[in-house]
């Protein structure tokens, strides 16, 4: 039988013990809910489906980690305010912005971080890949360039086609795009990736 003081740190050691399923959900679990959503009613209650999906992805990361990705924050406040517009004024504008903004946004924050001496990347994705710092720099490079081209395709597309088609861009056609982008980052993460430290070292 544990002793009443030894109760709230098997909690806490529970909870820190994130299950693999856990990033899966919070990054793609709300534009999941959002395409089932917008099949069925319509985009205006997908849009709401996403801010629920978005506040409880949160939640559950708070809850198995005890804090809150970068990323996925930054996303709930632009969706929480270009969502509730959505649905206060009834126009589909204002979701269909949101892509635009959140591009732009993490182009911004990358390319300032750079010229103020900063790897902002490597704060939120140090830990998951262990790179020297010139593969940071150039890492962010290319992902604040592939965040300039995301926006200015989401303005083209939600500008040149139906909603169905911008939803269809949205979910999965813009998760591809990262995916891809990502794959061939591949040989220059190989290239600058740190040895590994070997046991007793």
């Amino acid at each position: 039988m544990l002793r009443p003081s030894v109760l709230p740190q098997q909690i806490e050691y529970l909870m820190s013990r994130a299950p693999s399923w856990l990033k899966p959900a919070v990054d793609f679990g709300p534009l999941a809910v959002f395409l089932l959503a917008y099949e069925t009613p319509g985009l205006l209650a997908a849009t709401a489906a996403l801010m629920l999906a978005t506040a409880v992805a949160l939640v559950l990361s708070w809850i198995y980690t005890r804090k809150l990705p970068v990323v996925p924050v930054v996303t709930a406040v632009i969706v929480g305010i270009f969502g509730g517009l959505t649905l206060w004024l009834h126009d589909d504008t204002f979701i269909k912005l949101k892509p635009t903004i959140i591009y732009g946004l993490f182009a911004t924050l990358l390319l300032g971080g750079l010229a103020t001496g900063r790897l902002l990347l490597k704060s939120v994705m140090g830990e998951a890949l262990p790179l020297d710092d010139l593969g940071w720099r150039r890492l962010s490079i290319r992902f604040a360039l592939f965040f300039i081209v995301m926006a200015l395709a989401n303005e083209v597309v939600r500008r040149v086609v139906t909603t169905d088609l911008w939803v269809l861009w949205k979910v999965p056609g813009s998760i591809v795009l990262t995916f891809l982008f990502m794959l061939a980052q591949t040989p220059l993460i190989q290239r600058h990736k740190l040895p590994e430290e070997k046991p007793g070292e």
